[in-house]
């Protein structure tokens, strides 16, 4: 970890000036007007979080390339970022359309206009049925995975009370106790049972790894997946040998992108690659077991120092209700520890020899877990350098109004 973070010193920002006469009250307007002359790091609220929009658009180019040689498809996962505007440009990258962990999340992104959208959680309630197959009706490319033949024949019934065919693929475990049909029989049952329904349509299997995903070291990451994978190869040779169509064959992660093609991965479902944070930098990769570089880190954190009032030990403005944790890590700063005080108050400290942060001062951090962070904003600021040239919306827990 600390190798990747002193490589990134030369980029360290200084952020405490602030134009003289930037027209703070029309701050909003201008966002709203797309109007960013003069709006740099600088001047905006913080905490916030920044797409540093180089190094995005470098990281979903490196992952279509990948994807391409390897003769596998991606279908990342949205779940990372909520951000139509993300999404629009991973397909724009050759993306054959997204993974999604939420049913608002779908509705989010396929009312925007995006298609081939996969929720990878069964609906196991009525209002979630509902919508699935509601959504299904406005875009029939929409699926969704089961795991349970009584959640099949609920979503059957009301599939056909609303003259609605929807596509389903199976859920199969691959290590991770979350979800997942036992593979072999159990799931070649239930996949026969979907293909056999009148409005159901099976299009295939999926097996995610979220243990070989995080599992440190690139070979011992091979070894993971391979071993997590297993029942899955089996369960797609069973079904084809029993003449049974298989077409999606879905899983994969950030952590084991440049490996599932060998594990019988039709497609990927990697997401932190656009951003990356600090649990995947410390995975290792191919050529490094400490450091994983494949992808860099594209979002940080902006905080202010908004108290020094005791030695070695500053205050900032990024508590726990922004999601800050001791594993965050300061960009270009390698010697400052992260630390929380409060739901709006976090800490930096440093020891006697370091060089000291001054009250006012900004720093930009990188999260531990963007699924938990970004999920606390609203908005990306899109930068380039110091200019902030763009603002991507990020959807709420309230539900999807951005479409």
């Amino acid at each position: 970890m600390a190798n990747f973070m002193s490589s990134t010193a030369l980029g360290a920002l200084a952020l405490t000036e602030t134009p003289a006469k930037f027209p703070y009250p029309e701050f909003e307007s201008r966002i709203a007007r797309r109007d960013f002359r003069d709006i740099t790091k600088a001047v905006l609220p913080t905490p916030c979080m920044i797409i540093d929009v180089d190094l995005f658009e470098q990281n979903v180019s490196k992952m279509a390339v990948q994807a391409r040689q390897s003769g596998i498809n991606v279908r990342p996962h949205v779940k990372v970022h909520k951000s139509v505007d993300v999404a629009r440009r991973q397909i724009a990258q050759g993306a054959i359309g997204l993974t999604c962990a939420t049913i608002a999340e779908a509705e989010l992104m396929s009312s925007a206009g995006l298609k081939n959208v996969l929720w990878t959680k069964q609906p196991a309630s009525v209002n979630n049925i509902a919508r699935a197959v509601a959504l299904t009706r406005r875009d029939p490319t929409f699926m969704f995975v089961v795991d349970d033949p009584v959640v099949v024949e609920w979503v059957e019934q009301a599939a056909a009370a609303e003259k609605a065919t929807c596509r389903i693929v199976v859920a199969v475990f691959a290590n991770s106790h979350r979800q997942g049909i036992d593979n072999g029989g159990p799931a070649l049952a239930l996949a026969q049972k979907v293909a056999s329904s009148s409005h159901l349509r099976f299009e295939g299997y999926m097996g995610y790894s979220g243990v070989a995903a995080h599992t440190r070291g690139w070979e011992a990451r091979r070894r993971q997946s391979s071993a997590d994978l297993a029942g899955l190869q089996e369960t797609v040779a069973l079904s084809r040998k029993c003449g049974l169509p298989v077409g999606i064959i879905s899983g994969g992660s950030t952590g084991t992108y440049n490996i599932d093609q060998e594990n019988g991965l039709t497609e990927l479902q990697a997401g932190s690659y656009v951003f990356m944070d600090t649990v995947y930098f410390g995975i290792g990769g191919k050529g490094d077991d400490d450091t994983y570089s494949d992808f860099q880190g594209a979002l940080t954190l902006l905080v202010t120092v908004d108290s020094k009032r005791h030695p070695k030990l500053a205050i900032t403005d990024y508590g726990t209700k922004a999601m800050a944790r001791p594993t965050d890590k300061v960009k270009g700063k390698p010697w400052l520890q992260v630390d929380t005080q409060g739901a709006e108050y976090g800490a930096l400290l440093w020891k006697d020899a370091d060089p000291e942060l001054k009250l006012g001062d900004r720093v930009e951090m990188y999260c531990t877990n963007l699924d938990m962070s970004t999920n606390a904003f609203d908005r990306y600021y899109v930068a380039r350098g110091e200019q902030i040239v763009d603002v991507w919306p990020i959807m709420g827990r309230s539900g999807a109004p951005q479409r």
